[in-house]
């Protein structure tokens, strides 16, 4: 297998690159952020390479240095995420970038890569969650460089948490940083309560119109759930249909 190739450039455009190697042009297909680091044609380039074997083609992929070439590995080993989508996330983002977002649960980050959508987003993330630390390092990253929303990301109450927070109108970073500072072996519900009341959204829970989270049964602080209205047991006695008098008979 190769690990790398190195001669002339022959040719280069966003998305291929052809390397000259002792008179033999290999062919890569090449991300947008490698593109921009290329020479010109002519020029002396090196890439770390991935072969791709498939039925019908042999494909070479070319990076320009090692921490894209892991992170591609580590997206492509994710079920649904093939060589296609993971170019499209390493052309829209760095793998530094790659790592900020997986460490912060930003998923939305990670849909500006075209094809990728929300579903394939979150899965991607909370697939990688495990692999922080290595991702990271992979792409030059310290512990000290990631956002401290990283503390929810192994939690699964805590990552749900952060899913229900971002569908009321939290944005990822937001919603990872106030989950961060509560129990992550709290219940979902109970977390996402007392994470809208340290972001001082306590309007949001209720059970008024306006209002998205119950509270929990028995709380004396909470608002309590509006009485539906006594159906009437009073029947108005309907009126008798008596029998018309009976006319005496003559």
């Amino acid at each position: 297998m190769l690990y790398s190739v190195k001669g002339k450039l022959a040719v280069a455009t966003p998305h291929m690159a052809v390397i000259e190697c002792g008179g033999v042009g290999f062919r890569c297909h090449i991300t947008m952020n490698t593109a921009r680091q290329l020479p010109a044609i002519g020029g002396e380039a090196m890439l770390y390479t991935i072969m791709n074997v498939r039925e019908d083609a042999i494909e070479l992929f070319g990076f320009a240095d090692q921490s894209e070439l892991n992170c591609f590995k580590q997206l492509t080993a994710i079920t649904g995420v093939g060589p296609k989508a993971g170019f499209a996330i390493l052309s829209e983002l760095s793998p530094q970038k790659v790592a900020l977002a997986v460490a912060g649960g930003d998923f939305k980050t990670l849909t500006r890569a075209s094809g990728v959508g929300p579903k394939l987003a979150q899965r991607i993330v909370l697939e990688m969650k495990d692999k922080v630390d290595s991702l990271s390092a992979a792409a030059g990253l310290s512990m000290e460089d990631l956002p401290a929303t990283g503390v929810v990301s192994a939690a699964g109450n805590a990552a749900e948490a952060v899913s229900a927070l971002t569908v009321l109108g939290f944005s990822a970073s937001e919603a990872s940083a106030v989950v961060g500072k509560l129990d992550s072996a709290l219940p979902v519900e109970q977390l996402v309560r007392e994470a809208l009341s340290l972001a001082g959204r306590e309007d949001l829970i209720g059970y008024g119109p306006e209002c998205l989270i119950r509270p929990p049964r028995g709380a004396g602080g909470a608002a309590k759930k509006p009485a539906a209205p006594k159906k009437s047991t009073d029947r108005k006695a309907a009126p008798s249909k008596k029998n018309p008098a009976r006319r005496g008979r003559r």
